[in-house]
C-alpha cells in the first residue's frame, strides 16, 4: 500500500502502524497529491491512504487523477470539521471507498487509537472489485413500480456502511417527492459527517432529506438519516412515531446501529416495515432484517454484483433472513413497490 500525507509524523507512523501487521507492507510513502498520484501509478499498490487536505496538490485533485489514471482503492483521512465533513462525503462520491476520521483522536501522538480501524478498513478495501471503483454515476431514471403493486410497508428502513454514501445517491435521488412511507436510514458514519451526508442527498432528491432529531414524528414522504455518534430509535409517544436519539446499548460495535433501528421499528410498526441491508463490513443488520422478519415484514439485501463490500448483506443472507436479494440499481424500484 501507498501512504499520502503532507505530515512526516503521520507518514511515519500509519507506515509503522499498517506495515507491524503480518499481512501488509507499505511500499511507499508521499508527501503531497502530487507525488501520491505518481508513485501509485507507478507502483499499483492494493490500497492507498489519501489525506485530503494538502498542500501543493489536495486529496481530491489526487483522487481524481488516480480514479482517471490509476484506479486503485482508496481510504481517505478525514476530520470532522464542517470543512472536513464536505470534502470526506465530495471524495466518497469521486470513487474513494471508506474515510478513516483522524481527529476522533486527540491529535497526531494518539494515532495508535485508530490502528484496529485503519487495519480493518485496509484489509476490506484490499479485497474489493476494482472495476466498481471511478466516480459515482449521477442518478438514475425515477424508481418505478410495478404494475398491480399492492402497499406492503409504511417505513423502510436503510442500513448501510462501507460504499453506502453511493449507494444511497443511487436510490434516495429515484424516489418521488410525496412518497407513500417514510424513509430511515442508518449509515455507519461518526459524529459530524451524517448532517454532510443528509444535506448532499436533499440537494440531490425530490424526497426531503435531513439528519434526524430527537423527539420529531415520522412523516411519510420524507427520509431521515441517523445521527452519527448516536443510536437511531423508532417510539411510540401519544399515538405518534417519533425518532428517539440516545447511546443505549453503548456495547453496540456502530453508533448508529442498523440492528438497534431496524429492532425499534419493527415493534412499532411490525408487519408495515420493509428492511434493508446494503453494501457495508461486518454482520451489522442481520438481527435487525430478522425483527423486521418476524414481526411480519419484509426484508431486502444488495446483491454481491453491486457492493463495494458484500460483507453485511452476505451475513443477513447466510443467516436466512433476508427475503430478496437485488442489485442496486433495483432496490429503488423494490422501495417503490412496497410503500
Amino acid at each position: 500500500m501507498v501512504v499520502v500525507d503532507d505530515s512526516a509524523f503521520v507518514r511515519q507512523a500509519l507506515s509503522r502502524m499498517l506495515g507491524a501487521a503480518p499481512d501488509m507492507v507499505v511500499v511507499a510513502t508521499a508527501v503531497d497529491g502530487a507525488d501520491g498520484v505518481e508513485k501509485v501509478c507507478e507502483l499499483r499498490p492494493d490500497v492507498v491512504t489519501l489525506d485530503v487536505k494538502m498542500p501543493r496538490m489536495g486529496g481530491l485533485e489526487a483522487l481524481r487523477r488516480i480514479m482517471a489514471e490509476c484506479p486503485t482503492p482508496v481510504l481517505l483521512l478525514s476530520s470532522h470539521t464542517s470543512e472536513g465533513a464536505e470534502i470526506t462525503l465530495r471524495g466518497l462520491e469521486l470513487g474513494a471507498m471508506d474515510f478513516v476520521d483522524k481527529s476522533s483522536v486527540q491529535g497526531h501522538m494518539n494515532l495508535l487509537g485508530l490502528t484496529d480501524e485503519l487495519l480493518a478498513k485496509v484489509r476490506a478495501l484490499a479485497g474489493a472489485p476494482r472495476e466498481r471503483l471511478g466516480e459515482m454515476r449521477g442518478p438514475m431514471r425515477p424508481a418505478l413500480p410495478p404494475a398491480g403493486h399492492d402497499r406492503q410497508a409504511d417505513v423502510v428502513v436503510i442500513g448501510t456502511s462501507t460504499g453506502g454514501p453511493s449507494a444511497l445517491q443511487a436510490i434516495i435521488p429515484r424516489l418521488p417527492r410525496g412518497l407513500a412511507g417514510a424513509i430511515l436510514i442508518a449509515q455507519h458514519m461518526p459524529a459530524g459527517f451524517t448532517r454532510s451526508l443528509a444535506d448532499r442527498l436533499d440537494q440531490r432528491s425530490a424526497i426531503p432529506v435531513r439528519e434526524a432529531q430527537d423527539g420529531e414524528p415520522v412523516q411519510r414522504g420524507s427520509v431521515l438519516v441517523a445521527p452519527g455518534g448516536l443510536h437511531m430509535k423508532i417510539r411510540k409517544r401519544g399515538g405518534q412515531a417519533r425518532v428517539w436519539l440516545d447511546m443505549e446499548p453503548r456495547s453496540a460495535l456502530h453508533r448508529p446501529s442498523v440492528d438497534v433501528l431496524m429492532a425499534s421499528v419493527a415493534k412499532v410498526y411490525g408487519a408495515r416495515s420493509l428492511g434493508i441491508v446494503l453494501t457495508g463490513m461486518g454482520a451489522d443488520g442481520v438481527e435487525g432484517l430478522r425483527a423486521i422478519r418476524e414481526a411480519g415484514g419484509r426484508t431486502l439485501a444488495e446483491s454481491e454484483e453491486t457492493c463495494v463490500i458484500y460483507g453485511m448483506p452476505k451475513a443477513a443472507a447466510e443467516a436466512g433472513v433476508v427475503d430478496l436479494t437485488v442489485p442496486l440499481p433495483r432496490v429503488a424500484d423494490e422501495i417503490l413497490a412496497a410503500v
